[in-house]
């Protein structure tokens, strides 16, 4: 007797709960919100990384896996579906190794290189300037160059700006002319740079401001193109490199970039990505939702120089980063995804949809094959 009236205690409380739930009402002043959430938020990055873009995005036109000028077309097909807003290209530690003549011209003419930064593979530069920015035009994405400047030169840089975007009788325009290209693209976001302070240069964040300064001098404007110029910036905790770029830079950049990962540590093992416990799932949900105090931190560093938010800051890489799957190639960062990965980006996302007063970017590593794609 006594169990059958606890059940029914239960039932009648659940049947309580459930008609309180159906009178409620909810309204959303959508008129009300004080931020706009900018698309870019849900950008994309594609580095030259194990599968990313060779096997991934690219198997070229005499491919006999079925593809749309060369782009994969089961890949092409699911990042229209998409409407990706914005992709990052082409790295990542690799920009800061590409010279980006080698991959212009005839493909046969192009000459190979050693992706140093992963695995050591050789690459044929089939994959350059025209078919990146043609990929972003088919998929109605604005593209977000980086440039190099941890192993190449101010001349170098500003003559694939005006490559890209000159309309004029110029040498670069004509030289993009004779490859096929008789309009410029527009071009808008362009990055001075990849994590400076690592991969991209090992540098102090006082010499890469003056580089900065150096650099983005030379990247002009070409026939109504406007770029905006976006800087290196911070790895994750690293708050005094936002200081001293925002000291020493402040309104010659039009962007800030940081990165961060929701990563065990750099060294050793990161866990596997399909074999973890109870206590792996709850650290990734603490260390993804982290994010917030480092944005936080950030974001008042850059209000005591810029009251006004004229600095967007771009979180130009982002996402879950665990060990390669057993099997695959060592430094092409093959992972799995689980439904914690999804978690982590939808936890994630909360998180920037919180701060886009000065957050204005977001792109996930990486869009395909590569860590959490």
């Amino acid at each position: 007797m006594k169990a059958k009236l606890l059940v029914s205690t239960a039932f009648l409380a659940a049947s309580v709960s459930l008609s309180a739930q159906k009178s409620a009402t909810i309204t959303v002043h959508a008129d009300q919100g004080k931020e706009i959430i900018p698309k870019e938020i849900y950008g994309q990055f594609a580095e030259h990384l194990g599968s990313c873009i060779y096997g991934g995005l690219w198997v070229g036109e005499n491919s006999d896996i079925p593809n749309i000028k060369g782009y994969r077309t089961d890949v092409f097909n699911a990042l229209k579906d998409l409407s990706v807003p914005v992709l990052r290209w082409p790295g990542g530690c690799f920009a800061d190794e590409y010279h980006w003549m080698d991959g212009i011209g005839p493909k046969e003419n192009r000459p190979k290189m050693v992706n140093n930064n992963w695995g050591g593979t050789i690459e044929d530069n089939s994959f350059g300037t025209h078919e990146f920015l043609n990929l972003c035009e088919m998929l109605g994405c604005e593209p977000y160059v980086s440039g190099n400047v941890g192993s190449g030169t101010v001349e170098e840089l500003a003559k694939w700006v005006e490559y890209m975007t000159s309309d004029g009788d110029s040498p670069m325009a004509n030289l993009r002319r004779k490859n096929g290209r008789d309009k410029a693209w527009k071009l808008k976001y362009l990055g001075v740079g990849n994590e400076s302070w690592g991969c991209g240069g090992s540098m102090r964040p006082e010499y890469y401001a003056d580089l900065y300064r150096r650099y983005s001098t030379y990247c002009r404007n070409y026939d109504g193109n406007r770029l905006f110029k976006i800087a290196s910036g911070a790895s994750d905790y690293d708050y005094k490199w936002t200081d001293v770029l925002m000291n020493r830079v402040g309104h010659r950049m039009d962007g800030l970039s940081l990165h961060y990962y929701t990563v065990t540590g750099w060294s050793g093992s990161k866990g596997s990505a399909t074999q973890f416990n109870k206590d792996d799932y709850y650290w990734a949900m603490g260390k993804c939702l982290e994010v917030e105090d480092v944005l936080k931190k950030h974001c008042a560093i850059m209000d005591k120089y810029d009251k006004d938010k004229k600095i967007a800051l771009l979180l130009d890489e982002w996402g879950t980063w665990w060990d390669e799957e057993p099997g695959t190639i060592k430094g092409h960062l093959y992972q799995q995804n689980t439904l914690r990965d999804a978690f982590v980006a939808s936890l994630s996302l909360d998180v920037f949809h919180k701060y886009t007063d000065r957050l204005k970017m977001a792109n996930i590593a990486q869009i395909v094959n590569v860590l959490q794609s």
